[in-house]
């Protein structure tokens, strides 16, 4: 038979005709589904992720396919044994396609198939740019399937974590990195150390580093820090700015990225803390979107210090809620893509970060990352050319400037002015980025491009009420050291010791206000 099913695609409800056919009634209460999902352009099979809500819209995650929380993936065709009952669903594959929606009901003993067209709306890669996300916690097994169903390019699997470590009894793989698909890669080896100072996420090691026997504060994390740094290759990335001792990793000058988009930011709400690190003023950063906006007011607090370090993204997929991929860094490598390529640029900052909205920037022609120079007493004058694509409403369009919104532009008027942003002078050394937000009320669902940086007559921009803001930080963390050990707690104050001048020194030779 023939009917009609209610999608809601891209904020827009439409009907789409869809043929469910019917077959003889199987025995039993349950009643069978078949789903399908195909390209819309290629009518080829595509892995997908569903998200499945029975009638009390509780979750439904069939046995057999890799589920977690509210949903699981295929790869394009299963068959779902359901009790009788209305059903809602909503079908995606990563950010570039646009969501299906809709709903059906299970009659006992039938016997149906739906068939549900994706329709992509833009393809990153064929503009040069490459997804990744640095926190996966998933299944090996499955990590595969997973990174189809998302589209996903870049996906460092996290196998050791503290005291846990899957290879404590099984040999390390002697090639750890795996690529299928021709342009998809994961890495069996990245691992995490999260303890009383927040958390970092190593990449590319040939083995786990040896953290089973830390306890909350010591050996300090930058010890293992400086073990990772000998070995070629190495990325480390702080997971969210606000753990406790990122201005002591900062100082030491041994990480690659810091996570903007990160875990406490979900598709279906958020954590609305800060863990146990470095707590936000609520008064300040109110609601679901003040754990996201704390993020970005430390990372833009670093970038007013003179420091360069490129935003990253991830989602914690398999601890938190999140599908694989939520949070999702692109990295610009052009046309092909290899995996050193893909660290190369995201150490380079040719990067943008997102849950949602996707930017493609040009500021003068270049990419995130690029460095404007000019002699002393000259300007640089941006201006900033970007593509955009967004299944959900956009409110605005900023160009942030050394921390402060310079430009807030409307959709409208950006349109208007066929995707350009206004010009952006700068007469002394400084950085800008590009933001987008969205109208989503539960969340904070954003993009940001990866600074651009103006360099004038050699002259570094350093703001000393920035740096003495991280100052602080140092003085406030060393204060809740907590070591029995009078040694143990000799050797970790070093460090933050060592912090305390670095951020010092940037207050007394501060720049700017």
């Amino acid at each position: 038979m023939n009917t009609l099913l209610d999608f809601r695609l891209a904020g827009a409800l439409i009907l789409a005709s869809t043929c469910i056919a019917s077959f003889p009634a199987a025995a039993g209460t349950k009643g069978v589904l078949h789903v399908a999902a195909v390209d819309q352009s290629t009518n080829e099979s595509l892995p997908v992720r569903m998200h499945l809500l029975d009638k009390a819209g509780k979750p439904v995650l069939p046995p057999g396919l890799p589920g977690w929380k509210d949903h699981f993936v295929f790869d394009g065709t299963t068959t779902l044994e359901l009790r009788p009952g209305n059903y809602t669903f909503e079908i995606e594959r990563g950010p570039e396609y646009k969501i299906r929606r809709g709903n059906f009901e299970i009659k006992s003993g039938a016997d149906d198939t739906h068939a549900v067209e994706m329709e992509r709306f833009v393809d990153m890669k064929s503009e040069g740019w490459w997804s990744g996300d640095l926190h996966v916690h998933r299944s090996p097994k499955d990590i595969e399937l997973l990174m189809r169903a998302e589209d996903l390019h870049v996906a460092p699997l996290i196998t050791w974590w503290n005291d846990q470590n899957a290879w404590a009894d099984t040999p390390v793989p002697p090639e750890p990195l795996v690529r299928f698909d021709k342009d998809r890669f994961y890495h069996l080896l990245a691992g995490e150390d999260e303890r009383e100072g927040g958390a970092l996420l190593y990449f590319n090691l040939a083995s786990p580093l040896p953290l089973a026997k830390s306890t909350r504060e010591y050996p300090s994390p930058s010890h293992f820090l400086e073990l990772a740094r000998e070995h070629a290759g190495i990325h480390v990335d702080i997971e969210k700015p606000f753990w406790w001792d990122v201005p002591v990793w900062i100082a030491g000058g041994k990480v690659d990225s810091i996570g903007l988009a990160n875990n406490h930011l979900w598709r279906s709400g958020g954590l609305d803390n800060e863990a146990w690190g470095k707590p936000r003023d609520l008064a300040d950063f109110a609601g679901p979107q003040g754990c996201g906006r704390w993020s970005e007011r430390i990372y833009y607090e670093l970038l007013n210090c003179g420091i360069r370090i490129p935003p990253s993204a991830g989602s914690a997929s398999g601890v938190l809620p999140n599908p694989v991929g939520y949070n999702r860094v692109y990295v610009f490598c052009g046309p092909e893509l290899t995996y050193e390529k893909w660290w190369d640029g995201l150490r380079q900052g040719k990067v943008v970060v997102t849950n949602g909205p996707l930017l493609r920037p040009l500021v003068n022609e270049q990419v995130p990352g690029h460095v404007f120079t000019a002699d002393p007493g000259g300007t640089v004058e941006l201006q900033a050319a970007l593509q955009l694509a967004t299944r959900e409403k956009i409110e605005y369009l900023e160009i942030i400037r050394n921390g402060r919104v310079e430009q807030s532009v409307r959709l409208s008027e950006f349109k208007e002015q066929g995707g350009r942003l206004p010009k952006v002078v700068f007469k002394e050394s400084g950085w800008m980025l590009i933001r987008a937000v969205t109208e989503n009320a539960k969340t904070y669902r954003f993009a940001s491009t990866g600074p651009y940086y103006v360099e004038i007559g050699q002259q570094p921009r350093i703001s000393r009420r920035s740096a003495q803001f991280f100052l602080d930080w140092v003085h406030e963390r060393a204060r809740r050291i907590r070591i029995d050990d009078a040694e143990q707690k000799k050797e970790v104050i070093e460090y933050h010791r060592a912090a305390r001048d670095f951020w010092q020194k940037l207050v007394d030779s501060a720049t700017a206000d």
